[in-house]
């Protein structure tokens, strides 16, 4: 996988609007600071606020399995459909408000069918704005840097999902329920809108940050033709090595898990845990990203080490081990969440990259799924087995992607 020779300029055409990229970047990663306090506060809770409304366990598992699947797999079709309308700032701006409008009324459902369908809804949101969002900034990323555009934008994003949990978790201290609690965070969700309604006015068209990119005429007599343009074949083998390191795995659910059945923390430190591992998320993003630009895609020759180091460290019976691999988790996630998708842009022409990105969602989503079921698995056949099986596929993860770099995109 060779990259291609990227322009360096630092200010915007006037296509681009009048924000250099570098502010594009920063504001989009702002937008995505507060839309993240919003939905990762939710999540926080979501467990405890269904079972408050005579959810069982399974409920509560079948809810929030197919919330994280309809967060990804609608991405398939979102990514094709802003592609084909050339309509990116609309569908970014209509993710966004399901994602405000879901959460403060979940906290006033009542029963339990209405919070079901709004906790679905509030990942649909999700997964509407994502591919359009991720071809918005991937124009942007062009002269800042991939890996460093894409990384900020996460390092920001995390800020969000660190405070959010946190703010819902002092409210519900001082004894108030979970309507005032997910109510409050409808105020950063009204300020993530109205700053990208004003991003929106000020960079109309990023394209614009990108010489190369070209996009589709919105009124082309035949929008099927750019959706017929195949993806490159560096890009297939590049998600086979993404599918492979996602699959290799283990979920955090897993982790807190074991943590606490086997009595190596309180329960009370799991939320405290997740949000270090989140902090250390931002880190790796940024450390990567930088990496990525300075020293090319071969920095991702580190990513299946990493994830093949979490189980040996997070199922074992020390408690100073178990919060460690809860840590290498939160880095392999930053890697997985900033330099992957960087990537992804270096690799797709810009009129093909909102339904890339689209399906590259897709191929995480799955084995995401498939990644925890396998972890789960394994844990209740034997630990020594998942670790061994985890360090089998991070090996092929590494294959893959030695494989991809050999293709010019």
């Amino acid at each position: 996988m060779t990259r291609p020779v990227r322009d360096t300029q630092t200010a915007p055409t006037a296509a681009a609007g009048r924000l250099r990229p570098w502010r594009f970047v920063l504001v989009f990663g702002v937008v995505s600071l507060l839309a993240d306090f919003v939905y990762e506060g939710a999540r926080s809770v979501t467990g405890p606020l269904l079972a408050s409304l005579g959810a069982s366990a399974v409920v509560v598992g079948v809810v929030t399995g197919v919330g994280e699947a309809a967060a990804l797999l609608p991405r398939l079709v979102s990514g094709a459909l802003a592609e084909r309308t050339g309509r990116f700032w609309a569908w970014t701006i209509a993710g966004y408000a399901l994602t405000v409008a879901a959460v403060p009324l979940l906290g006033v459902a009542g029963v339990l069918w209405a919070a079901c369908v709004l906790v679905v809804a509030e990942r649909v949101g999700k997964a509407v704005r994502s591919p359009a969002k991720d071809a918005l900034l991937s124009h942007a990323t062009a002269a800042t840097g991939r890996g460093r555009g894409f990384a900020v934008h996460e390092a920001l994003d995390q800020v969000g999902a660190v405070a959010g949990p946190l703010l819902v978790a002092g409210v519900l201290a001082t004894g108030a329920g979970y309507g005032p609690a997910l109510a409050l965070l409808a105020v950063p969700g009204l300020g993530a809108l109205a700053l990208l309604v004003w991003l929106r006015a000020r960079g109309p068209d990023p394209a614009g940050y990108e010489p190369a990119a070209v996009p589709a005429p919105r009124t082309d007599p035949d929008p099927a033709t750019v959706a017929r343009t195949p993806l490159p074949r560096a890009f297939w083998v590049y998600a086979a090595f993404t599918a492979a390191t996602t699959t290799g795995l283990a979920t955090f659910g897993v982790l807190s898990f074991h943590a606490v059945n086997r009595g190596l923390l309180p329960v009370a430190a799991v939320p405290v845990v997740y949000a270090a591992a989140m902090g250390v998320d931002a880190l790796a993003a940024l450390v990567t990203g930088w990496a990525y630009d300075r020293y090319s895609p071969g920095v991702l020759a580190a990513l299946p080490p990493l994830a093949a180091t979490v189980p040996a460290l997070a199922f074992t019976n020390t408690a100073t081990l178990v919060v460690a691999g809860a840590l290498v988790w939160g880095a392999v996630t930053g890697v997985q969440e900033s330099t992957l998708r960087a990537t992804v842009a270096d690799l797709v022409p810009p009129a093909r990259r909102a339904s890339a990105y689209g399906i590259f969602a897709g191929v995480v989503g799955a084995t995401t799924a498939a990644g925890g079921a396998l972890a789960g698995a394994l844990y209740d056949l034997s630990i020594p087995t998942l670790i061994v099986v985890t360090a089998a596929v991070q090996a092929t993860a590494l294959v893959l992607l030695a494989a991809s770099r050999r293709i010019r995109p």
